[in-house]
């Protein structure tokens, strides 16, 4: 028997665009031989819908796409990830669910189990489980369905959740094949945590494992596909592609497919962040971008992930040099742009910050930091002016280490409808701004923007280290404190400095009104400023 995993790249909310997706996959695959074909979780409405669930008629629309599809499965089944109401009294009022079409009609509807409630995810808010173990047989094969969690275990999720295991149900149910049908998010390295669950539960239980992913931008979630086929010894016999949609058909019965390489972490990490930022954009109906250009790394990162996914005619990059910027700033803004093939223009900001400073002379007496900004807002609001001139999206251009500690300003630089590496810190983005000048011949990123010192050059002289710690002790306390959780003492104890950890700390606790307001930012890590960090703004607990 021949299956097909169909990673297709949903937009959350367009049923009728999802299902056409879903039809024309049906239709390859029937072409390709296979006996079934097989969606991602949720697949007929995106994932996560949201709240979009409690919308009225938008779960019924959904079940008649799927009634619709059903009857374009003859010669052929599908399993088809969608929302139905709970049929029974007591409970949440919707369930996550997969259909089974076949024969022209929905055949069985399997029901997810395990529903997560951490980090991004909020299924408890919506869905109502049942009980695992439910199989189909489809050519003389007992098929075990399992919907994403339902295949985690406590050693990948770091601890035991549920109580349960949907997977041994599964075999005890006499399954012979496990179906996984996913939305799993990417974060770096996230492929390889997967991939050993996958080797455990196939050796486990002693069953092959075949799961499909979803791909594509969702908000700040990229979903890097990925899906695969185990075999019972563990071992990946296919895998599709990473980071865009894909039909990988799998041979069961001689344990063969397609097999895909993974890639090396930094360059996943450079398509993730293309693919999460093409797809919001288009997602949310743009095609362009504008940015500010300042001859940072920053900046020269951002434009370049945004150059290759949209294409260098739909960037434009302003640089908006004051008395303070320094030539190197301009020239390397303006080489940057005609590397990339990207419109460049230049507004100097010079008389405006005059203006600024003339009529806020009183208020501003004192406040030597408050003058700085005024810079920073009056660029904000150039590029938030030819964003809705032009009708182009604002990419604001912060990184993450700027974003923990604060050191940017509202109204400023975090002015933007998406900070696309607001979740890389500053030493990843010269790490990712070396694979982007290997992506493409010639140069593209200037040399001289690797080797100046960072500054934001709201004074003479300044440097970023004039308020923060040198970004290789900073970004190791940012990644233990933000995305690893851990308190002052455990980050001391790892041989840190304790006055500057106390400092850091100090400093990301006091931002979090800010980051409560910015753009927002494209998931990468375990734990980026977002949905899936909920940090009280006004509080006083401290280390």
């Amino acid at each position: 028997m021949k299956i097909a995993l169909a990673q297709i790249n949903p937009v959350v909310g367009d049923i009728t665009g999802n299902a056409r997706l879903i039809a024309a996959d049906i239709a390859r695959a029937k072409e390709l031989g296979a006996s079934l074909v097989v969606f991602p979780e949720l697949s007929m409405v995106g994932y996560p819908p949201r709240d979009l669930l409690v919308k009225y008629g938008f779960v019924a629309q959904n079940m008649q796409a799927v009634e619709d599809l059903a009857l374009q499965c003859r010669g052929i089944a599908a399993l088809v990830g969608f929302v139905r109401p709970n049929p029974n009294k007591g409970g949440r009022a919707l369930q996550n669910a997969a259909a089974l079409l076949k024969d022209g009609k929905v055949a069985h509807v399997h029901v997810k189990s395990l529903l997560p409630t951490y980090d991004v995810f909020d299924e408890t808010r919506y869905f109502e489980p049942e009980k695992p173990g439910g199989c189909i047989e489809l050519e003389g094969v007992r098929i075990g369905l399992s919907i994403c969690e339902d295949l985690w275990d406590a050693q990948a999720l770091g601890r035991e959740l549920y109580g349960e295991d949907p997977i041994f149900a599964l075999k005890a149910a006499g399954a012979q094949i496990i179906i996984n049908m996913s939305a799993s998010p990417y974060q770096v390295g996230k492929e390889r945590v997967r991939e050993d669950l996958f080797l455990r539960q196939t050796s486990g239980h002693g069953v092959p494992i075949l799961y499909v992913n979803q791909v594509g931008g969702n908000d700040e979630l990229i979903f890097d596909g990925c899906s695969c086929a185990v075999s019972a010894q563990g071992k990946v016999f296919a895998r599709a592609k990473s980071f865009e949609p894909d039909l990988l058909v799998v041979d069961l019965d001689s344990g063969t497919g397609r097999c895909e390489e993974s890639g090396a972490p930094i360059a996943r990490l450079s398509a993730a962040l293309k693919l999460g930022l093409g797809d919001y954009i288009h997602k949310c109906g743009f095609s362009k971008a504008v940015l500010g250009l300042s001859g940072g790394i920053d900046s020269a990162v951002v434009a370049t992930l945004a150059a290759d996914a949209l294409g260098p005619k739909n960037v434009l990059g302003i640089a908006m040099p004051s008395r303070f910027s320094s030539d190197h700033s301009l020239s390397d803004a303006k080489a940057l742009a005609d590397n990339l093939g990207i419109e460049y223009r230049v507004i100097p900001i010079e008389q405006m910050h005059a203006a600024f400073e003339h009529q806020l002379d009183e208020i501003l007496a004192g406040g030597d930091e408050a003058r700085q900004n005024i810079q920073a807002r009056i660029r904000g609001v150039i590029v938030m002016a030819a964003s809705n001139a032009l009708g182009h999206m604002a990419l604001a251009t912060g990184n993450k280490s700027e974003l923990s500690c604060g050191y940017c300003t509202l109204y400023g630089d975090m002015c933007g409808g998406l900070a696309p590496i607001g979740d890389v810190l500053k030493t990843q983005v010269y790490e990712l701004a070396r694979q982007l000048n290997t992506e493409a011949p010639g140069e593209r990123i200037p040399s001289g923007t690797f080797t100046k010192p960072p500054s934001a050059e709201l004074k003479p002289d300044q440097t970023d280290q004039d308020k923060l710690p040198p970004y290789d002790v900073l970004d190791q306390i940012l990644h233990r404190y933000v995305e690893l959780e851990q308190d002052a003492g455990m980050i001391i104890a790892a041989g840190l400095d304790a006055a500057t950890v106390r400092r850091v700390i100090r400093m990301v606790d006091l931002a979090e009104y800010k980051r409560k307001q910015a753009a927002p930012v494209l998931k990468i890590s375990p734990r980026a400023f977002g949905a899936g960090r909920r940090v009280p703004i006004a509080q006083r607990y401290t280390q």
